[in-house]
């Protein structure tokens, strides 16, 4: 599982021209799901998610996490984000999981997050063609990979 989490000022999902999800300052999170994920790194990740400190303090360093920032969440599922392109220059998204796969992931992956933050988190809609909208606030962003936790 892989997540590009980006922190925002403002963050919203288009979708045909009408706008499904939005939030203020808080963090977009760019969500992949591959064959080999399941609800351990579900938990893993959202509990990294929830506690990574990236929001500024009174003096200006980097030691709030998104609650203590009052901040939102809004994931969107993206499976281009385990493209293979090592050979030629079309990418592979053999990795990525199937529906019928990475759709319950996906909404797992929503209702623990939820849990963490004590609110509704956003979302974008699982498979649709999406315009996502962001300013990236610093710009602060961060790749995580339930593959290589560091």
């Amino acid at each position: 599982m892989r997540a590009v989490i980006q922190r925002v000022s403002t963050a919203s999902v288009t979708i045909n021209s009408e706008m499904v999800s939005a939030i203020g300052n808080g963090l977009l999170v760019l969500l992949g799901i591959e064959t080999e994920d399941n609800p351990e790194d579900v938990e893993w990740l959202c509990g990294k998610i929830a506690r990574l400190r990236i929001f500024s303090d009174d003096n200006g360093l980097m030691n709030k996490d998104i609650a203590e920032a009052n901040g939102d969440i809004l994931v969107v599922s993206q499976f281009t984000l385990h493209a293979a392109y090592k050979k030629g220059n079309r990418p592979s998204f053999i990795k990525s999981a199937r529906p019928e796969q990475a759709i319950p992931l996906y909404e797992y992956f929503l209702s623990t997050l939820t849990g963490l933050m004590g609110k509704t988190v956003a979302a974008g809609v699982f498979g649709a063609d999406m315009k996502v909208a962001l300013v990236n606030d610093g710009p602060v962003t961060i790749l995580m990979d339930t593959r290589n936790r560091e």
